[in-house]
């Protein structure tokens, strides 16, 4: 994930930082065994600039960059990069699919910052109310976030139709939490109900890429950089990452609500028994 945020981010570096993220990209794991000095020398940029080039990414500095780095591709299982291909056998799928999503899942770990999601996580808390927003696939990440968040006792509710969102996000006021999710976080409507949203005083939890127009609208950004390629199947692996990112939050508010909480779910999950009916509850 490391890697897909530098390429996510290569628009937005200054020149001399670009030159440092090329020379990262072209030699990931050359790089981890090289230290400042060869990479300044390879990218041609002082080191200074390397330095500056990693807390642009949001690392301390080099060290604590290269160990991400080096993480990132210690993790990583072979076939990632394989593309399915027309004459592969099931076998073949199996592997290169669920090779593909297992490290996005691997990379989403190493890579989500705990601070941020306590942030969300403290927003979420004391909201009067939660909406999502999301378009295309990411509307179905909006729904089912949805459907796990309704449990808090928060009133919740999910838009996918951008004039409806939109309409929403301006009624929103301070104490409402908003979670927009997009993939590749450049939806002009999206960045529109997000800043309506921050516009009426509510804060806005964005889940995508970071360095994209969405992600500049959060009141916490919780970036999700993973790379698109050509391949038409990328996006499904790609969901599956924020999909457990929405499965942090809502665990992670469950719990944070605390024992008077978990009491009334166990009281609905009873009430629901006496008509044969099973309360779909993410926690035991």
């Amino acid at each position: 994930m490391l890697l897909d945020s530098i390429r996510t981010q290569l628009d937005s570096l200054s020149k001399s930082e670009r030159k440092v993220a090329l020379a990262v990209l072209a030699a990931p794991s050359a790089t981890v065994s090289q230290n400042i000095t060869a990479l300044a020398k390879s990218a041609q940029v002082s080191e200074p600039t390397v330095v500056r080039f990693c807390r642009t990414l949001g690392y301390e500095g080099w060290h604590e960059f290269k160990l991400k780095l080096a993480q990132g591709l210690a993790l990583a299982l072979p076939g990632t990069s394989e593309q399915p291909s027309q004459d592969d056998l099931a076998s073949d799928l199996v592997n290169k699919i669920c090779s593909r999503s297992i490290n996005t899942l691997l990379d989403l770990r190493n890579n989500l910052k705990p601070e941020l999601i306590q942030k969300a996580l403290d927003i979420l808390s004391r909201a009067k109310k939660i909406e999502f927003y999301g378009q295309g696939s990411s509307g179905f990440v909006a729904a089912d976030a949805q459907h796990k968040f309704f449990r808090s006792g928060v009133p919740t509710v999910s838009y996918t139709d951008p004039a409806i969102h939109a309409i929403a996000a301006a009624l929103l006021r301070e104490g409402d939490a908003l979670v927009a999710i997009s993939q590749r976080g450049n939806n002009p409507a999206l960045v529109r109900s997000a800043k309506l949203a921050r516009r009426g005083g509510a804060d806005v939890i964005v889940l995508a890429p970071s360095g994209t127009q969405l992600a500049e609208m959060a009141t916490v950004l919780i970036p999700i950089d993973l790379v698109f390629a050509t391949d038409p199947y990328t996006p499904i692996s790609a969901r599956l990452a924020y999909l457990v990112v929405i499965d942090v939050l809502a665990v992670g508010l469950a719990l944070q609500r605390g024992p008077e909480f978990r009491k009334k779910m166990q009281n609905a999950q009873k009430a629901l028994q006496e008509f044969d009916m099973q309360f779909d509850s993410f926690i035991g």
